[in-house]
């Protein structure tokens, strides 16, 4: 992938851009997250919302998932700068658009985007395409994670500095990982500066999956397989929080459906709500 200098973002990259916007376009307000730059940047063309992955009733929750996660994360971030961290690290970045909705928040961070190199220089050029700088404290981290130097190391030739305390995202990465390559993830997060906060998302087993969302849940896994990437790890709760302390972090906790339901979803007419496959690990060193 590294030779492919302009290839697009993959088809989870692109989904999750158009659920953030769909979220905005088809759910009353309040909106849990306002980002209709992903969309900008994805330009998927007219008839998108047409797509069947892209049907505003079978994936309402996954739709809600995918701003849930996105919200906590950005809140979580915001409350660390506002403590004095100075570096967020964004692992398989995608069309995030942080970095473009949240200058504010942002241009106090150095924030690091790590991602292969094909679909991040694509994702440059749309950014100067659509009329976005790229301001300095925006860094660019192309890495291939299959080959060539470790990811730590481009990160620290980026200016990432290990001494100081980080925040760490990677959603939507765990199930395609093995469960080694996840405790790997782990333990190098946790040998960062004191005061450094992982925030990772997981799918649980299918059988701790609400009954009523099981099928597409099998539909959801066919389709990855179908594409290439299938989900090959899946953890409950307990086995996440176990992996983290057995990686060497000082606290971790779990944030379930339940708790973002609380904090986002609390009183909502359309009783709208994230799906209960993905949880949320949120660990400190």
């Amino acid at each position: 992938m590294s030779g492919t200098r302009t290839a697009a973002p993959d088809s989870t990259a692109t989904r999750v851009a158009l659920w953030r916007a769909m979220h905005v376009q088809v759910d009353p307000p309040p909106h849990v997250l306002e980002d209709e730059i992903g969309l900008q940047l994805a330009a998927p063309g007219d008839g998108w919302r047409a797509r069947p992955d892209m049907d505003q009733h079978a994936t309402r929750r996954t739709r809600a998932s995918i701003v849930a996660r996105a919200r906590f994360v950005e809140d979580l971030v915001a409350e660390q700068a506002g403590r004095g961290v100075t570096q967020y690290v964004i692992l398989g970045a995608g069309l995030d658009t942080f970095a473009q909705r949240r200058p504010e928040i942002a241009s106090g961070l150095r924030v690091f985007e790590v991602d292969q190199p094909g679909p991040q220089a694509w994702k440059r050029g749309r950014l100067a395409e659509t009329g976005f700088d790229v301001p300095e404290w925006l860094r660019f981290v192309p890495v291939d994670f299959e080959a060539g130097p470790s990811w730590w190391e481009r990160l620290a030739a980026a200016g990432f500095d290990p001494a100081r305390p980080a925040v760490v995202v990677s959603t939507g990465v765990t199930m395609y990982l093995t469960a080694d390559a996840t405790t790997a993830m782990l333990r190098q997060v946790a040998a960062l500066a004191p005061g450094s906060t992982l925030v990772t998302t997981f799918l649980v087993p299918p059988d701790l999956v609400e009954p009523a969302e099981r099928a597409l849940r099998e539909t959801t896994e066919r389709a990855a397989r179908a594409a290439g990437t299938p989900f090959i790890s899946f953890f409950t709760p307990p086995e996440m929080l176990a992996l983290a302390r057995e990686a060497g972090f000082a606290q971790a906790r779990n944030v379930s459906t339940t708790d973002l339901t609380r904090l986002y979803f609390t009183g909502r007419p359309d009783n709208l709500r994230p799906s209960s496959s993905e949880e949320l690990l949120v660990a400190t060193t």
